[in-house]
This record gives structure tokens, sequence and C-alpha cells, in this order.
């Protein structure tokens, strides 16, 4: 692997719960993230997956300092960012961007597309105001976009277009790392695929690095080169994308595995369906000892008393599970 363009290192973001009418009193923690490690290399696709409130999207908003963190470091290219001023963190904006889940929200609806995508070209003084148009104009060439359009407004486009806007602003910068945040669970399967392709093309031509958050597992592993699955705000499992997918050590990804839906009708009714009991537990109250347990068909007593750490399984794979080869035995796996 080449060096990491963006480290993290055991990071933590806790948010206080309060209570109380006149006199305001912190009653919990919610701690949205728990002690996350992770690398990305330039030119490579992170897929970072799990169930709805597991801290994905908080993770993201903490890498970009929009969340402060509680502990750990986010490191990007050498610069730690959790201990950076204000002017160094809007400094690192160049280096560093996101692409949000829903375009039409993440759109001023009273900026035309030029306004939005000149604005971080000024704001940047990345080129001069007489040359801003043109800029504008590679850039929406760049994303499949007719130019013609800059001056027109967010909801004269479709949910496609919108995206394809919003990843023309995160490009403008010519950031080397860019985060995008279920960039297509707010469109058309037929959409997806473009925008994917998009994404996908885009890398390979800027040599960028991305995280791509997503639950869906199929499309993970479409886009990715390696995937991460995260539970509870930790990753519980960390490898190559077709090695994770096609053979999931822990058990939770064993069972996000287990419902991609496959296009084979036989395939599909043939396949054993692996239901996890209950629901995701509260970040406000985690269970003690591995997260996962109270839904875990494997789980044993020592998984009540200690945090199960990330060990090796397998070339280039982790995963946070104390039963991890009793597992695998059972399962007839090498």
């Amino acid at each position: 692997m080449p060096p990491p363009i963006l480290q993290l290192n055991d990071v933590k973001t806790h948010f206080p719960v309060e209570s109380g009418f006149f006199r305001r009193q912190q009653t919990g923690t919610v701690k949205a993230v728990d002690g996350v490690s992770l690398t990305v290399a330039r030119g490579e696709v992170l897929g970072l997956v799990g169930e709805s409130g597991c801290g994905k999207s908080t993770l993201a908003r903490t890498i970009l300092q929009l969340v402060p963190t509680t502990a750990g470091t986010v490191i990007l290219e050498g610069k730690n960012l959790t201990a950076a001023s204000s002017a160094e963190i809007l400094a690192a904006r160049h280096d560093l961007q996101m692409v949000f889940q829903d375009p039409f929200a993440s759109l001023n609806p009273r900026m035309t597309i030029f306004a939005t995508l000149a604005e971080p070209l000024i704001v940047h003084r990345v080129v001069p105001r007489e040359k801003v148009a043109e800029r504008v104009a590679l850039l929406m060439a760049k994303v499949g976009l007719s130019p013609q359009f800059m001056e027109k407004y967010p909801h004269e486009f479709s949910g496609g277009q919108r995206q394809r806007i919003a990843i023309a602003r995160a490009l403008a910068l010519e950031p080397k790392v860019i985060i995008a945040d279920e960039p297509v669970s707010a469109l058309d399967v037929s959409i997806q695929a473009q925008i994917l392709n998009l994404l996908s093309q885009l890398c390979r031509e800027m040599n960028l690095a991305l995280i791509f958050i997503a639950h869906d597992l199929s499309v993970v592993k479409h886009i990715s080169d390696r995937v991460a699955v995260m539970y509870l705000g930790k990753i519980v499992e960390l490898g190559p994308a077709a090695e994770v997918i096609e053979r999931p050590r822990h058990p939770y990804t064993r069972a996000l595995v287990s419902a991609i839906p496959t296009p084979n009708p036989e395939i599909e009714r043939a396949k054993k369906r692996l239901v996890l009991a209950g629901d995701p537990p509260s970040p406000l109250n985690p269970p003690a000892g591995c997260a996962f347990h109270p839904r875990c068909s494997y789980a044993q007593e020592k998984c009540k008393l200690s945090v199960p750490p990330l060990i090796p399984a397998g070339p280039n794979r982790e995963a946070a599970c104390l039963r991890l080869d009793e597992i695998a035995d059972q399962s007839g796996e090498t």
C-alpha cells in the first residue's frame, strides 16, 4: 500500500446529554464514534458501511472537523487537523471536501449553479475573477453537465443532475480527499449507476482518495477497493472489498451480506438469511464488552466482559471478534 494521505488514530466523537430546566446537568454521553483508526491512501476508494445510527456520518463530519473531536487525531498529509486553528482548517479545505446525501438540501436554492460553483473559487482565491466563469464551465463539463445551464437554479434540475453539481462543487478546489456520504441513496437505480461510474472515473483521472459511505453493500462492492464495517461507533471488520463481501468474517458483516438481494429467484429462495435479533443498542448506553453480543448468535460469556480489538483475519484483513477462529472452524473456512 502507498503511504496514507489521511490517517485516523483512535478517533472519538462524544456528545453530552443534559437535562434540567433551570440548572442544566450532564446526565449521559452519546458515544457516536468510539475509537476509530483508519488510513486512506491516495487514489484509494474506502467503503464505509453499517446500519443507520452506527456513526458513519458523524465520523465523516469529524474528519472534516465540522464536528469537534473528543479524542484521537485526524492527520491529513502530516497535518493534525484536530489541533489546527480555524485558519489552518480553512486552508485544509483545499484538500478535503464532502458530497452530502441529499443534493437538494446541500445546494442553496437561492443561488444559481454558477454562484454555487464560483463561491469556493472566489473564497479560496483559486483563480482570478476574470477566469472564474471559465473554470465553472470546465467543472460542469467534467461532471457531464452542459455549461449553458450554469444560470439555472437547483430546483430546475433532476436529482441526478443536482448530485453532479454537488460533486462539481467538491471538485472545485481540486482536493486530494473526498468524503461522499451516501451520495446515491436518494437517487433512482439507473441514476445511481451513472453517479457511481462518474465517481470511479474521477478517482482514476484525478488520483483522488474517496471515502464512500453507504448502507448498500452491493453498491460498495462495485466502487470500493477496501471496506470498513462499522457498528455502534466502532470498526468491526476491515479488508479488501471483494474479500469482505464474498467471505465475511465478523458475525455482523455476515448478517449484512446475507441481506444483499440476489437477481436469480432460485438462488434467492435457497439463500439462508441471517436475521439479527432486536434493534441496535443505543450509543447513549452501549452494552458492556462487545457491543454486538446482545444480537450475536455466537456470543458467549466472555463476549460480555471484554471489548474485542481488531485482529488479523487473513491477508490485509482485520476483524473485531473474540471467537473469530472458532466461527471460521464452524463454517468450514480456512
